[in-house]
């Protein structure tokens, strides 16, 4: 099946484990954090999140690139990710919706992706060690050489990633689609959204559009901020509800951010998503760390502890909040039922709450697509007491 001509490529664990494959798009050499994804779909928007910054993407599903790739799945500007892995690609797409091939694709935004290699094996060899630093290269043969490289890598702990995915000054979201922000954005009422519409500002520590879709499409006015936005600016906003977005790398590595949250934090109802949950749990005093594969797919089993359901949800974190590690008022609103790890919380003196998951589905289940309603109810009860 790999017989097209294509050159040698090499994947070099930090462990000393070599995996070979064959380039289909693109040639050089990337390093990265190296990750599994289980979803069967969706391989568009996971290449296009930007919490996979700084990762090298294995997908255990066997067969990518036969959606092909179409404007409408893409939740972001670009493709974030360092390398794609894959078993086979598929160079033949054959969904309707599709408007290019993923070979075009990645080799537009000079992006590494291999195939041929054996991606159950490697998938079970992060699952027993864990998530490792790793090397995919075309250019050289050597392993040793390689491997020297791959050991000098810094990896994700420590370092601030999100400054590299943010957008670099505001915009509305308007229309299914980034706009120019005006300098002084209409105000009316004692919020600053238009009349009839919730006025929403979301911190983007590297926002999935879809986040963004969800709020538009329930009547809001969804102005973006760069990650480095004060508490001062989010605020001069106006807004009836702040949203802290996904992102990537290590939590512990964003102050910046805790600091800003908290100069609003209980001023105006707060929805945090994903790295947002984890800056909110900062916040509120607590601790992250790093788990040992992390959770990416789309099929993780969460338990609602108030309502005693079970969600099906799309995951993308290598971190967690330890919820012991929490001081003041606060409620463990979810679980995870595969480790028992913290997936949601609420601080109901401070008018805020976060899940650790991706209610925005993009891609996966929607399951959770609640709790943009319910961050909607919480922005109208904090409005009809003013």
């Amino acid at each position: 099946m790999l017989d097209k001509g294509r050159g040698q490529a090499l994947l070099v664990l930090e462990d000393g484990t070599v995996y070979r494959g064959q380039a289909f798009a693109g040639k050089g050499e990337v390093l990265g954090e190296v990750v599994f994804n289980t979803g069967m779909t969706g391989y568009q928007e996971v290449l296009t999140d930007p919490s996979y910054k700084g990762q090298i993407v294995a997908m255990t599903y066997p067969l990518i690139g036969n959606t092909g790739i179409n404007p409408e799945d893409m939740e972001s500007a670009g493709i974030r990710l360092e390398g794609f892995v894959v078993r086979e690609y598929s160079d033949f797409p054959s969904n309707w919706r599709s408007r290019r091939d993923l070979k075009e694709f990645l080799e537009a935004q000079d992006k590494l992706g291999v195939e041929g290699i054996d991606t159950r094996a490697l998938t079970r060899r992060i699952r027993i060690t864990g998530a490792m630093r790793g090397i995919l290269s075309t250019e050289t043969a050597d392993e040793g050489l390689l491997l020297q490289r791959v050991r000098a890598y810094p990896g994700l702990v420590g370092r601030d990633l999100v400054k590299e995915v943010t957008c670099q000054a505001p915009y509305l979201w308007k229309d299914g689609a980034p706009r120019e922000m005006p300098d002084a954005p209409e105000a009316s009422g004692p919020s600053g959204g238009a009349a009839g519409r919730r006025r929403v500002v979301v911190l983007d520590c590297g926002v999935k559009y879809n986040i963004l879709r969800n709020l538009e499409k329930r009547g809001c006015e969804v102005l973006v901020l760069p990650a480095a936005a004060t508490g001062e600016e989010m605020l001069a906003q106006r807004p009836d509800g702040i949203l802290l977005s996904n992102g990537p790398g290590d939590p512990a590595a964003l102050p910046y951010i805790v600091e800003a949250v908290r100069a609003v934090l209980g001023k105006v109802p707060l929805f945090g998503i994903c790295l947002g949950h984890q800056i909110l749990g900062q916040e509120a005093g607590g601790r992250t760390a790093k788990l040992k594969f992390g959770h990416h797919g789309i099929n993780q089993p969460v338990k609602n502890r108030r309502s005693g359901r079970v969600e099906i949800t799309s995951q993308n974190h290598g971190f967690v909040v330890l919820p012991e590690s929490l001081s003041g008022e606060r409620e463990t609103t979810h679980e995870n039922l595969n480790d028992r790890t913290s997936e949601g919380l609420r601080y109901p003196d401070l008018k805020a709450f976060s899940v650790q998951y991706h209610p925005e589905a993009a891609p996966g289940p929607n399951d959770a697509d609640y709790l943009f309603d319910e961050f909607i109810r919480l922005m109208d009860t904090e409005k009809g007491a003013r």
